[in-house]
C-alpha cells in the first residue's frame, strides 16, 4: 500500500499539482479532417465553408482550402466564399494558359457540332478536341453549350431589318472574341483555357455560323447521331450538321419533318451549291442539292421530292467535324 501510495505521489507531482482523486485518462485533443491553415482552423463553419465552395466551383479540395485560407482574415463568411471563387477562377485561367501554350499544333480533329435554335434564328458552331473520349465529357460538351450561346447572342444582337433570311460566318479568332454569355465573364477565349485547363487537352473554337429568318421562311436542321445537351435542352449535339433554309408561301403543319429530312439529305450527299429544279442530274450537277438523287428515295431527285410539299429550298449550311478548311462550303 505504501508503495502505491509513492507511486501515485509521484505522479501527480510530475504532472504538477492536482486535486486529490483518481487518476482519469484526458480526452484526446480534437482534430480536423482537413489540415487548415490558422483563419479556416479557427473559423466553427470551416468545414462547411469547404464543402460549399467545393459544389458551388467543382474545383479540388485542396485548392479550394488553399482559396479560402488566401481570402480569410476578418472577412464575413459569404465574402470569404465569393473571393475564394474568384481566386480560383484566376488560379485555373492561368493553369489553363499555361497548358494550352505547351499543347498548341497538337492536332483536334475529334469534337462536336452543336445546334441551338431559338425564336427566328439558328446557329451551328464546331468545337474540337484531341480524343473523342473528351468529347463525351460534360464539360467540353459545356463548352460547346457556352459557344453556342454566345454565338445566338451575337446574331441577335445585330440590328437588320430582315426582308429575307440573313446568314453569317464566324471564324475562330472571332469566336473567341465573343462574349461567354449573360450568366459568365469574359470571352469564349477565356472558358476555352479553363477547359484546356481543366481537361488537359488542346481545343479549339473551329467555327460558327448563323441563320435569321423573317416571316415566310422556315429553316429545318438536322445533327447525325444526335444527342440533347443535359443543361441545355434545345441544344443538340452530334458529329455532322446541316441548316436548310426553306421559303414558303404558308405555314405548314409537316414542316419541322420536312426541314429534317431535307437537313439528313445535306449531311448524307454533302451538295457543294442548291442548283435550280431545272438542272438535270449526272455530271456537275451531282454537286447540287435539287439535282442530286433523294437520299431517302434515290428513285427521284431531291427537287422532285420537295416541289410537291410548296416549299423552295434557297440555301444551307454543312458541318462535318474536324473536316479540312479546304472542304468547307459557304
Amino acid at each position: 500500500m505504501l508503495l502505491l501510495r509513492s507511486l501515485r505521489f509521484c505522479l501527480v507531482a510530475r504532472a504538477g499539482r492536482r486535486p486529490a482523486g483518481p487518476l482519469l485518462l484526458q480526452p484526446p485533443q480534437p482534430w480536423h479532417t482537413f489540415h487548415a491553415g490558422p483563419w479556416l482552423a479557427a473559423s466553427s463553419s470551416s468545414k462547411e465553408l469547404l464543402m460549399k465552395l467545393r459544389r458551388k466551383t467543382g474545383y479540388s479540395f485542396v485548392n479550394c482550402k488553399k482559396a479560402l485560407e488566401t481570402c480569410g482574415g476578418d472577412l464575413k463568411e459569404v465574402c470569404v466564399v465569393e473571393e475564394a471563387e474568384i481566386w480560383l477562377h484566376k488560379q485555373a485561367q492561368k493553369e489553363g494558359w499555361s497548358k494550352a501554350a505547351k499543347l498548341r499544333g497538337r492536332k483536334t480533329k475529334e469534337g462536336l457540332i452543336g445546334l441551338l435554335q431559338e425564336g427566328n434564328t439558328t446557329v451551328l458552331v464546331e468545337v474540337n478536341c484531341e480524343t473523342d473520349f473528351v468529347s463525351r465529357n460534360s464539360k467540353f460538351q459545356q463548352l460547346v453549350q457556352q459557344v453556342a450561346i454566345g454565338t445566338l447572342l451575337h446574331c441577335q444582337s445585330l440590328k437588320d431589318q430582315l426582308f429575307t433570311y440573313s446568314k453569317g460566318f464566324l471564324n475562330s479568332s472571332e469566336l473567341s472574341e465573343l462574349r461567354a454569355g449573360p450568366d459568365r465573364e469574359g470571352s469564349l477565349k477565356d472558358q476555352l483555357t479553363l477547359a484546356i485547363g481543366s481537361l488537359g487537352e488542346n481545343m479549339t473554337l473551329k467555327r460558327a455560323a448563323w441563320v435569321k429568318v423573317p416571316s415566310g421562311f422556315y429553316v429545318g436542321s438536322y445533327v447525325h447521331g444526335a444527342t440533347h445537351s443535359p443543361l441545355l435542352h434545345n441544344l443538340v449535339l452530334g458529329k455532322y450538321g446541316a441548316l436548310v433554309v426553306c421559303e414558303t408561301s404558308e405555314q405548314k403543319a409537316n414542316l419541322e419533318d420536312l426541314g429534317r429530312r431535307l437537313g439528313q439529305h445535306v449531311v448524307g450527299m454533302a451538295p457543294l451549291s442548291v442548283g435550280s429544279l431545272d438542272d438535270e442530274p449526272g455530271g456537275e450537277a451531282e454537286t447540287k442539292m435539287l439535282s442530286q438523287p433523294y437520299l431517302l428515295d434515290p428513285s427521284i431527285t431531291l427537287g422532285q421530292y420537295v416541289q410537291p410539299q410548296g416549299v423552295s429550298v434557297v440555301d444551307f449550311v454543312r458541318f462535318e467535324c474536324g473536316e479540312d478548311e479546304a472542304t468547307e462550303v459557304e
